[in-house]
């Protein structure tokens, strides 16, 4: 008991030595965090990235941490293990493993690069996600992804999930 009172008494006073802590955020400041991208392609930015731009946005942003060809290391590996989710020794990557390509946009344009979060132009989210969907064939190597094509990319393992929850009635 005595625990829990002093954590609160520490949060609230650490809350207080924060300027606007509490304050409703503005519309501004929501729309400016609000970046999240649906399955459908809900919230996609406008900007478009080919292959080719991805290839090389992706050999001086990415490859020291991905490889060469997004096969890992030292980081994650981004790519390959497609047709082995059912096999004895799966390997889940985002080609392999994610059920949309809208999702590896999202992640890409969130989290990426590591040292760096955020600052990648919508173009050249659009460029990496399809570079790395061309290597292992799921878009061919001349393709340009957008708002519009991105979420009619069909996804290996599109299928290996099950909804739990109701499609939602347009």
């Amino acid at each position: 008991m005595f625990k829990s009172a002093l954590l609160l008494t520490a949060a609230a006073g650490l809350f207080a030595a924060v300027p606007n802590a509490g304050r409703p955020l503005t519309p501004e400041e929501i729309k400016k965090l609000d970046i999240t991208i649906g399955p459908n392609g809900e919230g996609l930015p406008p900007g478009s990235g080919s292959v080719s731009d991805g290839a090389i946005i992706y050999a001086q942003i990415c490859q020291g941490c991905h490889g060469a060809r997004g096969e890992g290391k030292p980081q994650d590996t981004l790519t390959g293990g497609v047709g082995s989710l059912a096999t004895a020794k799966p390997l889940k990557t985002p080609v392999s493993y994610w059920p949309r390509a809208t999702t590896m946009f999202d992640y890409i344009r969130r989290a990426m690069p590591i040292n760096a979060p955020e600052s990648l132009t919508n173009d050249e989210v659009y460029a990496i996600t399809a570079y790395l969907l061309s290597i292992d064939g799921i878009v061919a190597k001349d393709a340009v992804l957008d708002a519009k094509s991105l979420p009619l990319v069909r996804m290996p393992n599109k299928d290996g999930f099950v909804r739990y929850w109701p499609v939602p009635k347009k």
